[in-house]
């Protein structure tokens, strides 16, 4: 059997079903993440401007236990990544600066947690969809062959074949409308939690300057006072 004949058979008995079963599971699994990670970032929120000023001010009256306080009553990512530096402070800036650096790769970890899956999606459900089609045409086109060899002239007279051939390509087109609508909420949802999950590592990055400036003064005073 020619190679070409092997792959429309083996298409035609398949069909395009399994693809629509395929978008339905990835859009259900789309949307699951969706919502565990929309739960995960409100759960971080915390207003990090008073929370900076709040952190200077404990740390200018030297008042380290203050300090540690404000950061464990945070729920913020940014916190849990200046309190990593916070226990390295009897160590030195350098040692707080590299507990930090660690602590925000683990939160990056964190924040971007299944965000691949959405992007995949994304990019990937659309052309999915198209394979779908393609496969229901091939059945189109082969069922109305298989007609026209049985029943050539009565479809003629009856003209009967442009119909079916557009009722066809029009069921396959919906594998491909299922395919957007799966990648439009997927790469949606995808571009909100990475701007997110930027906003938080900057957010982190200005907090820990907070400390960082305050033990390099400290390190510094000596000099300056002789």
């Amino acid at each position: 059997m020619h190679l070409v004949e092997w792959l429309q058979r083996l298409m035609s008995d398949f069909g395009a079903g399994w693809v629509m079963w395929l978008m339905i599971g990835l859009s259900v699994i789309s949307v699951a993440i969706m919502l565990e990670r929309a739960w995960f970032y409100f759960s971080l929120r915390d207003d990090i401007v008073k929370l900076s000023e709040k952190l200077r001010k404990s740390l200018r009256n030297d008042d380290m236990d203050e300090a540690k306080k404000l950061l464990d009553a945070s729920p913020s990512a940014e916190a849990a990544v200046v309190s990593a530096g916070l226990a390295e402070v009897d160590r030195g800036a350098r040692a707080a600066d590299e507990a930090m650096k660690g602590a925000a790769a683990l939160q990056r970890m964190r924040l971007e947690r299944r965000l691949a899956f959405l992007g995949t999606v994304g990019n990937n459900a659309p052309f999915i969809g198209l394979f779908g089609t393609v496969i229901g045409v091939i059945q189109a086109f082969e069922a109305l062959g298989k007609e026209d060899k049985v029943s050539a002239a009565v479809t003629a007279a009856a003209g009967m074949a442009p119909q079916q051939v557009m009722a066809a390509i029009a069921e396959a087109l919906v594998a491909t409308a299922i395919g957007l609508a799966v990648a439009i909420p997927a790469v949606a949802a995808y571009n909100i939690f990475m701007r997110k999950s930027k906003s938080i590592l900057a957010n982190t990055e200005a907090l820990t300057r907070v400390l960082l400036s305050h033990l390099v003064a400290q390190t510094d005073a000596p000099a300056t006072e002789e």
